[in-house]
Parts: structure tokens; C-alpha cells; sequence
């Protein structure tokens, strides 16, 4: 081996290998049908956003396609930490920084979406924060006309959002998410 050679990339992402069976797989093409009909969804409910919050990570790419698919270019991002590796979760999901700026949002209808709502306690958080606790913009409490949306939703989730494309007990493999970690 040529000792000059850059270094070939390491993958690992620290997962056991499960069977087929156990999950449900998303292929980019498949996205492709999820989003558009997920987004077919919000436009036939009447209800339209003026802005549409991904949760990071996971909600990110789902936000954008739906997005581009509705219309709608105003986008945020608001990131939150649940887990910590596969099937490792925090006690609670926390939200991190950088926070999003909250001051254009009162008066607003915002769709806040992500690609699963697993247990449901990440995307609870954002909506109560949302739509019951308020935002705080410098001392004034302000809530917001808010809904969500997920590709999947487990049998078991806690929240049940307003829009979902399929329900799955199974693990899912998501095209941007199930190929290991690049490594040097």
C-alpha cells in the first residue's frame, strides 16, 4: 500500500445488525411519495403555514421537501437531543443551542416537522413550547398557531401529530440516516 495514499474512510455506526424484518425501509424514491403525499395532506386540510421548523436532525430534509412542495420558503430549524445512539435515549429530550429566533413567529402558522415521531416526547416538547407555554420574547408570553407533521409515527408515541404518513412499529431506515458515520 502506498504509505502516500490518503486514508479510506471509516464507517461505524456503532449499531448491532437487526433483520430485515424488523424494519421498515425508506429508499430515497420512497421518500419521494411519502413527502408529496404527506404534503397533499396539509394542503387539503385547508390549514396552510407561513413557516415550516425542522427538527434537527432528522426533520431537517422532510422540512425542506415539504417545503419546496407546498410552496413555502420561509424555514426555521429548532434542535433538540433525544438520542444519544441507537435505542439510547436522554430522560427527556432537551432543546440546544443555537435557539432559533422566536420574534417573527406570533401571528404565525407554523408547521414543525420531523421524520418520526418514535416515542413522541421530542416533538411534545416543541409543540407545547409552542403552543401552550408560549414563546418568551423578552418577558411577553406569546403562543402560536402551530401543527406537525411526521413521515412516521410508532403505535406507542405519546404525541399524535396532525399530519403523518404511515404508522410503523418496526425500526425505520431512513436513506439519509442508514449508512454508518464517515470516519478518518
Amino acid at each position: 500500500m502506498d504509505s502516500t495514499a490518503p486514508a479510506r474512510p471509516v464507517f461505524d455506526d456503532g449499531a448491532a445488525p437487526r433483520a430485515e424484518s424488523d424494519r421498515e425501509e425508506l429508499t430515497w424514491e420512497l421518500f419521494g411519495i411519502a413527502e408529496r403525499e404527506l404534503a397533499a395532506q396539509i394542503v387539503a386540510s385547508g390549514w396552510m403555514p407561513d413557516l415550516i421548523i425542522g427538527i434537527a436532525r432528522g426533520g431537517l430534509i422532510p422540512a425542506g421537501a415539504i417545503g419546496y412542495a407546498i410552496g413555502v420558503k420561509a424555514m426555521g430549524a429548532m434542535n433538540v437531543e433525544f438520542y444519544t445512539g441507537v435505542g439510547q435515549t436522554l430522560d427527556e429530550p432537551v432543546v440546544l443551542p443555537p435557539l432559533m429566533d422566536a420574534s417573527e413567529l406570533p401571528g404565525k402558522r407554523v408547521l414543525v416537522v420531523d421524520d418520526v415521531a418514535d416515542s413522541g416526547k421530542t416533538l411534545k416538547l416543541v409543540m407545547e413550547l409552542l403552543r401552550h407555554q408560549g414563546l418568551d420574547l423578552g418577558g411577553e408570553k406569546v403562543n402560536v398557531d402551530a401543527r406537525s407533521a411526521v413521515i412516521y409515527r410508532k403505535p406507542r408515541s405519546v404525541f399524535e401529530p396532525d399530519y403523518c404518513w404511515r404508522v410503523t412499529g418496526k425500526w425505520i431506515n431512513f436513506p439519509w440516516s442508514v449508512l454508518p458515520v464517515i470516519r478518518s
